[in-house]
């Protein structure tokens, strides 16, 4: 009953969703995975308004690793976290001079062995930039999937485990899209109205609604 419930609504959201474009705004491998860096707890789009300014100064890990950190962090504060996330920048462009030859790696282990980038972090990284199979599950994500009866919901790692066994791999990289997408349009966590939201009329839990 699951896998035909995760049938359905992937086709909903396919129907709903054909494109995906990434709605982090980039040029390259070393931009989205600084751009994703930026987004945690802070909106695509407020990320999106701050890069520019960034990447003008810098867009790669040489350039960016003679910047200053408190002038990272200025451009960056809009998104929050600053202290953080701009000593990540500053670290991990430098590592990726020292071990990578100034490149982006493509594999999980590196990846999450750089300052500041998480499981999250690096699967959007080797969906999107390398094309790798993986389901990066966000707290919308995390959120949906238990509001739709696909997991149950104790953390993002058993979501994300729940998620790859029910729908298959070669999906995976469009449809965590198609769920952000969804959630952003027809099933938010306030003010949501799950009668007429076309996957919660359906689907969704009936005890959560009543």
């Amino acid at each position: 009953m699951k896998k035909e419930k995760a049938e359905a609504i992937a086709a909903i959201l396919e129907a709903l969703y054909p494109e995906t474009p990434i709605p982090l705004e980039h040029q390259d491998p070393y931009t989205l995975l600084v751009a994703v860096l930026l987004s945690a707890q802070c909106t695509d789009v407020r990320v999106n308004q701050v890069t520019p300014e960034l990447f003008s100064l810098a867009d790669n890990p040489v350039d960016m690793a003679e910047v200053p950190v408190e002038d990272i962090k200025a451009i960056i504060r809009p998104c929050g976290l600053s202290p953080r996330k701009s000593q990540a920048i500053s670290d991990l462009s430098k590592i990726l001079i020292e071990k990578h030859g100034g490149q982006v790696p493509d594999n999980f282990e590196d990846l999450e062995a750089l300052p500041g980038v998480g499981h999250k972090t690096a699967s959007v990284v080797m969906s999107q930039a390398f094309g790798y199979p993986a389901f990066p599950v966000d707290t919308h994500i995390h959120r949906l999937a238990y509001r739709w009866g696909l997991s149950t919901g104790k953390n993002v790692e058993k979501t994300e485990k729940d998620l790859k066994r029910l729908f298959p791999e070669n999906t995976w990289n469009k449809l965590h899209l198609r769920i952000i997408y969804f959630g952003r349009e027809y099933c938010p966590a306030r003010g949501h109205d799950p009668n007429v939201c076309p996957i919660c009329s359906k689907y969704g839990r009936k005890s959560l609604f009543g």
